[in-house]
């Protein structure tokens, strides 16, 4: 059986991360998988038994999504989108798949629904059309106009076989950031949360009891970062602060290491061993995005989820507001971050203990596969 997965990460790398985790699930049993990756390169994926095939890429102007930018920064051109539509369609016909999966579009990535509208319309032209799918994380970003709930179900309708959610419903349902219709709800299946494996247990003692914390690259990590610098240099809070900061920052690590003494804070690029950290920290400091989210539930650390919210972003602001509900995770918005407010928000979760999650939570990718496998067996039979 063959798989393509079609997915354009525009700020961050979550979603592709999530595509290459579904990958390998698909690869451990035997699928041939191609993963047609439309954002820019992100070498530090690791991208598995998959073949990747890179489009020219795009990436948003910051959180402004209507603004795309080809490698070169510079906004992208109509040659550029027509390249894309090709190669995205040359796949399809050359590879054939039994399964194409698309991550987030219907219900988001508008700006490139010409491309994702050829793919799904030759798709469905073929003599033998693949199981077509919709992959979608537990948090979307509501509609800011009525007809596109309509335009998405129209789509899914005409051009789909389901949706696979990546999510938890007993935790985070679909419908509390998206007005599903009701002919949109017998699409819905519910697959628990994507994550990788659990680190392996060893030795290590790096983390022990300190503040971790992670926030991403540039401008989006920026104020966090500094934030909890200060509080790191106040002693307001006499556990040792970890900053892991994205290796290009360098500029900015060496401006927060001059914030406080070694003793209080350390400062050093993101590392591979991040999870394993998070482990043995007292407690967590960063944005709510989908992987940094569900690393910390895995982990079972108290937390302090800082939601980005530039622009008209929203998803990690209504997953912060619904993790927050649990013992141990507090919520704190960008603009009432200062350093006296984080410590107070991580005084109110340090020794809490968060409820661990069900085996069958945290299988997403496993149960991707066997739903993906019923239902081609379904339209095969």
């Amino acid at each position: 059986m063959r798989l393509l997965i079609a997915v354009t990460h525009l700020l961050g790398t979550g979603h592709l991360s999530r595509a290459l985790a579904l990958a390998e699930a698909f690869t451990a049993r035997g699928w041939r998988v191609d993963v047609a990756s439309g954002g820019r390169p992100a070498p530090h994926l690791e991208i598995g038994t998959a073949t990747l095939h890179q489009l020219p890429s795009l990436a948003s102007d910051g959180a402004d999504f209507a603004t795309l930018l080809g490698a070169d920064g510079t906004p992208a051109d109509a040659g550029l989108f027509a390249a894309r539509r090709a190669m995205l369609t040359g796949l399809l016909d050359s590879l054939r798949p039994d399964v194409l999966i698309t991550e987030l579009f219907p219900f988001g990535r508008r700006a490139l629904a010409a491309e994702f509208d050829a793919l799904l319309e030759r798709a469905r032209a073929l003599q033998q059309p693949p199981l077509t799918l919709a992959s979608v994380r537990d948090i979307l970003a509501p509609p800011s106009k009525l007809k596109r709930v309509a335009e998405t179900e129209a789509r899914l309708l005409r051009l789909y076989d389901g949706v696979l959610v990546h999510s938890d419903p007993a935790l985070i349902p679909l419908e509390d950031s998206w007005p599903l219709t009701r002919a949109m709800m017998p699409l819905l299946r519910y697959t628990g949360f994507v994550v990788p494996p659990p680190p392996v247990p060893d030795d290590g003692t790096d983390g022990q009891g300190e503040i971790l914390v992670t926030a991403g690259g540039g401008p989006v990590g920026r104020p966090v970062f500094e934030a909890a610098a200060l509080c790191a240099a106040s002693g307001a809070l006499p556990q040792r602060w970890r900053l892991l900061v994205a290796k290009g920052d360098a500029a900015l690590a060496d401006r927060l290491r001059a914030m406080a003494p070694p003793d209080r804070l350390l400062v050093e690029p993101v590392r591979p061993d991040f999870r394993a950290l998070l482990g043995r920290a007292s407690a967590s400091v960063g944005r709510c995005g989908y992987n940094t989210a569900l690393d910390c539930l895995t982990a079972g650390v108290p937390s302090v989820f800082c939601p980005f919210e530039d622009g008209k972003e929203v998803e990690q602001t209504i997953r912060a507001a619904i993790l927050a509900r649990q013992p141990g995770i507090a919520t704190l918005r960008e603009a009432d971050l200062t350093p006296d407010s984080l410590a107070r928000a991580l005084q109110s979760v340090l020794g809490a203990r968060i409820p661990p999650l069900s085996p069958a939570s945290l299988a997403g990718a496993a149960r991707s596969v066997e739903i993906v496998e019923a239902l081609l067996a379904e339209k095969t039979s």
